[in-house]
């Protein structure tokens, strides 16, 4: 080869590495496209296919952008609010995140679908008398605004990281438009102070019955000499617990269409579905467990299992519970549109229904890592048993909290319980250095004390929960007087 054409080569290489380098430099700028690119298309599909459905007129297109805001509210709540059932599975590697985000999309969309509620309070469980807000055209800017805001904010929390409550978030958003529209006046405050309690009461319990039952786990099961041997009299009866606390939930929530059930009845169903449990899984627990090693690793193996199971079915009542914050507003506004005016409560159509649910499994599909990844991992370090404990723990406040007539957030209780585990844990290693007579103010000690719940992600999250409600209504007010003046 001349020396003409070897240089000619080396050029030719040298523009085909560029070139390679320019691909490689796009498509690694592109990724983060790809996301909210498929998510701006599911809003573009969904508004396309309410046009079709409902008609271009005037009042149609109203309801096609209430579906268009109440995907994009959908997407949001997917992608914050899910983390919470599946972070500490996958925290704990119970599951990798692929399969997670597989079993929750399935299981957040079967709950919308089948025990997602038929009935839905059209001013978010009595925040704004619907009185005050009776003009049909206030009405639907009122939720139209509230909806966006929330949406809005979850959004903000998402990318920012901070797990916030989706539930407050509309309540917010439905308090703020509603004194935009009405005054101070139309809000029910003594409901508002209900839900303010509950930002304080959900997650302190969680996290309390969550330490109760690591400290369960740690004193009946681990610090045991046959740690196996413990196991297999003590996980039947926590997966009893767990399995009756669902069959109680399930009871409640996934039944009342057919039938109506009390919660004393519902009670006692779940009590006598964790004893079968309970009995029934005694032999498959010890088959499991037979060749074992005495040791916690092998214990871990033993509650793999159930927390999976724990998680997707955690996953199942929050699509249940939770979808009518996205698609509560809408259905009001198909509503008002329909028959004119607010409601005290307005059916669901399936199609509205099938925004939520579909929107909650995108959202979740498409950003729910992020989120997964700080529940389950950056907060505090979780194994199956402190996971199961969160799950535990989260199934309980929630039956409780129902008994009390507490409006809580999943949220907020499935952080609360984690803050539980890891703070539990603490004060765990506190204790146990000062039975060994450690003095632990030396700074050689403090060096060495355990911290093991991260301290910035405690305080973002606090102030994130304290200002939603605030700052979904500031959003929500400015929203509405927006709308007001571009329609007139």
């Amino acid at each position: 080869m001349s020396d003409i054409e070897e240089k000619s080569w080396k050029t030719l290489n040298k523009d085909l590495d560029r070139i390679s380098a320019m691909e490689q430099a796009v498509a690694y700028t592109s990724r983060p496209l790809v996301a909210p690119g498929l998510a701006l298309a599911f809003m573009a599909i969904t508004g396309l296919a309410v046009a079709a459905f409902i008609g271009f007129e005037p009042l149609g297109l109203v309801v096609v952008a209430a579906a268009i805001i109440g995907a994009y509210m959908a997407i949001n709540i997917g992608a914050n609010d899910v983390a919470n059932n599946m972070g500490p599975a996958v925290g704990a590697r119970a599951l990798t995140i692929g399969t997670a985000l597989i079993v929750a999309a399935l299981c957040e969309t079967a709950g919308a679908l089948i025990a997602g509620g038929d009935v839905v309070g059209t001013v978010s469980r009595g925040i704004i008398a619907p009185e005050s807000v009776a003009e049909t055209q206030v009405f639907i800017w009122a939720m139209m605004a509230a909806l966006l805001a929330g949406a809005l904010w979850i959004n903000l929390a998402t990318w920012v990281g901070a797990p916030v409550s989706t539930t407050h978030s509309i309540v917010g958003g439905v308090m703020g438009a509603g004194i935009a529209a009405a005054g101070f006046a139309a809000v029910n405050w003594p409901m508002m102070g209900r839900i303010a309690a509950s930002w304080v009461i959900s997650p302190v319990l969680g996290g309390i019955f969550a330490a109760i039952f690591l400290a369960v786990i740690k004193s009946r099961i681990i610090y045991r000499p046959n740690m196996i041997e413990a196991a297999r009299y003590w996980v039947p009866i926590l997966i009893g617990i767990m399995g009756g606390c669902f069959a109680t939930y399930l009871s409640l929530k996934g039944l009342d269409k057919i039938i109506k059930i009390p919660f004393g009845t519902a009670v006692l169903i779940g009590l006598g579905f964790g004893i079968v449990l309970t009995f029934a899984m005694r032999p498959v627990i010890r088959r499991q467990s037979e060749g074992m090693e005495n040791r916690k690793k092998s214990l871990k193996i033993l509650f793999n299992i159930p927390l999976i199971f724990s998680a997707a079915l955690l996953s199942f009542a929050h699509g249940a519970n939770d979808v009518a914050n996205a698609i509560g507003p809408v259905a009001a506004i198909v509503h008002a549109v329909r028959d004119g005016g607010a409601s005290d409560a307005v059916g669901i159509p399936l199609w509205v229904m099938l925004i939520g649910g579909v929107g909650l499994s995108i959202g979740l599909l498409l950003f729910g890592p992020k989120l997964i990844n700080i529940v389950g991992s950056e907060i505090t370090r979780l194994n199956a048993m402190r996971a199961y404990c969160v799950a535990l723990a989260a199934a309980i406040t929630v039956i409780f909290a129902s008994w009390l007539g507490l409006p809580v957030s999943s949220t907020h209780i499935a952080i609360g319980a984690i803050f539980g585990v890891g703070f539990f844990r603490e004060w765990y290693h506190e204790r146990i250095l000062k039975e060994k007579r450690v003095d632990t103010t030396s700074p050689l000690e403090v060096r060495k004390r355990k911290k093991v719940v991260r301290r910035a992600h405690f305080v973002t999250i606090l102030a994130a929960w304290v200002v939603t409600v605030p700052m979904a209504a500031m959003l929500s007010a400015m929203l509405f007087y927006l709308m007001n003046l571009i329609v007139l």
